[in-house]
């Protein structure tokens, strides 16, 4: 597959898989959204091999190949596959760190055999490597200003963490139908509620109340992460905010909906998605502008 075709097949799978931060990605500049489209399409990939419902291969082999390609892709082999040529080429040209993508497929790894977690704690080791590294490894794509890479990375780290338990959230049913229940087993027993309740058609009071106490969580990652998108070049901001309102709007409508995730699942709706779009679209132009200007004047 030819690097440009990759890079393509990523962006039909950012495209279908992750709407709204799809339509986040709009705001950024055109030579930026690529290589964020072949970094959600490599972990979309990973993650369609351990999650999907209609995989019927073995998903442990499947998953072995791919990170096998990956090394060998990393060590500058030619490799067949219809995104890590995308990906590969993402993560040399911004020099993303190999132990963030270790650590992502490390977590998916854990996906094939860990159904639960006893702690948040526990949740959060898991999470470093599913959710906190997709931070860190889009950081340098989105570009923190001159002498605040450093400072730029918890907030990213932060950011990945609240996108992430908002889809725990989001996907409690759709999780306990595979196996897996990703809530802290100890937040479970505080409020009652037994790993089958999350698979039930109903939520009941109990759930609710463990929900709303795990949105919670989700916003004090969110409140850890707004301090980094200031700290991002103007031009990366637009995108960040939307992307921001749009997963907060998931969280929003859950709680609106009185945490009732068990009978559907919660979409943002497509015109709050469109009004979210408009509202950055015009910042986004600006700070495009600006950006180049600066960029012009340097000596």
């Amino acid at each position: 597959m030819t690097l440009t075709a990759s890079y393509e097949r990523c962006r039909q799978l950012h495209a279908r898989y992750g709407r709204s931060y799809y339509l986040a990605t709009l705001l950024l500049p055109a030579w930026k959204r690529r290589h964020v489209h072949a970094l959600y399409g490599f972990a979309r990939y990973a993650d369609e091999i351990v999650d999907s419902f209609t995989m019927t291969a073995d998903r442990r082999a499947a998953l072995d190949a791919l990170c096998e390609r990956t090394v060998r892709g990393l060590a500058g082999e030619p490799v067949a596959d219809p995104v890590l040529p995308a990906f590969l080429h993402t993560v040399r040209s911004f020099g993303i760190a190999r132990g963030d993508v270790d650590a992502f497929l490390a977590a998916m790894r854990a996906d094939l055999s860990v159904t639960s977690y006893a702690t948040y704690d526990d949740l959060l080791g898991y999470m470093e490597g599913s959710a906190a590294v997709i931070g860190t490894m889009m950081l340098p794509v989105l570009e923190a200003l001159p002498g605040e890479e450093a400072a730029a990375r918890e907030p990213a780290r932060q950011l990945g963490l609240a996108f992430q338990l908002t889809n725990f959230l989001r996907d409690v049913r759709e999780d306990h139908a595979r196996g897996r229940v990703y809530l802290p087993a100890k937040d479970l027993a505080a409020y009652g509620v037994e790993p089958a309740d999350l698979g039930r058609s109903r939520t009941g009071r109990a759930v609710r109340e463990l929900l709303a106490f795990e949105a919670g969580r989700a916003r004090e990652h969110y409140r850890a992460a707004a301090r980094g998108i200031d700290l991002l070049v103007p031009s990366s901001r637009p995108c960040v905010r939307a992307a921001v309102e749009l997963y907060g709007g998931i969280l929003v409508a859950i709680e609106r909906g009185g945490f009732a995730v068990l009978e559907r699942r919660v979409r943002v709706p497509r015109h709050r998605r469109a009004v979210a779009f408009a509202r950055h679209l015009l910042a986004s132009a600006g700070a495009g502008r600006l950006e180049r200007r600066v960029r012009v004047d340097l000596p």
